[in-house]
């Protein structure tokens, strides 16, 4: 059965949210979803990066602050430079997603960050699965609509002042869901 790990940092548990989004459409696909949580700067990354090598397939996930990945996501991604000496995670298929509370809030760069991240790693990037929903026939970017924030290299998503219980609204959740949907038939194909 394909693997699919999603590693994620989530501040206020939004970011979380998504992750578990993520996983539910790995397992859509047939898919074993693993999450890993990076919990802070000084977590020791060990475990979670000898994990990842049985991976199929790895999901990065983390909010934007200040128009990047979040510290302990640097941290995780400055802690796997021994998986990159190695070539541990070549060919496994890679994406990301992020969140931040503004539409914009420069979370392209923070996907770029990663995509980059999975470039060194030697990994096949996958990106968005559809065109944005407006382009489909639909004429709004309503909360409710997949890909309402219009990300191709990665998912984003966007979390009013609000509880995780609130926000990210349904259609960030769905887009999450349709990568890791992705992600998990892409390694399954590969794996093949």
């Amino acid at each position: 059965m394909t693997k699919v790990a999603i590693v994620y940092h989530s501040g206020f548990g939004h970011t979380a949210v998504l992750a578990e989004s993520a996983a539910e459409g790995a397992r859509k696909a047939g898919a074993t979803a693993v999450l890993h949580k990076i919990e802070g700067l000084t977590q020791n990354f060990d475990a979670m990066l000898d994990a990842l090598d049985d991976a199929d397939a790895i999901i990065f996930g983390a909010p934007t602050y200040m128009g990047d990945v979040s510290a302990p996501m640097k941290a995780f991604m400055d802690a796997s430079s021994k998986k990159w000496f190695t070539g541990a995670w070549k060919d496994k298929v890679g994406a990301a997603f992020t969140n931040s509370a503004s539409f914009s809030g420069d979370k392209l760069n923070s996907i770029i960050s990663l995509a980059v991240f999975g470039a060194q790693q030697q990994m096949i990037w996958v990106g968005m699965p559809h065109m944005k929903a407006q382009f489909n026939g639909n004429e709004t970017s309503a909360p409710t609509e997949y890909n309402r924030i219009g990300s191709w290299l990665g998912g984003m998503a966007q979390s009013d002042n609000a509880g995780p219980d609130v926000t990210p609204p349904s259609g960030d959740k769905l887009s999450m869901s349709m990568l890791g949907e992705r992600v998990a038939t892409v390694a399954t194909k590969l794996k093949a």
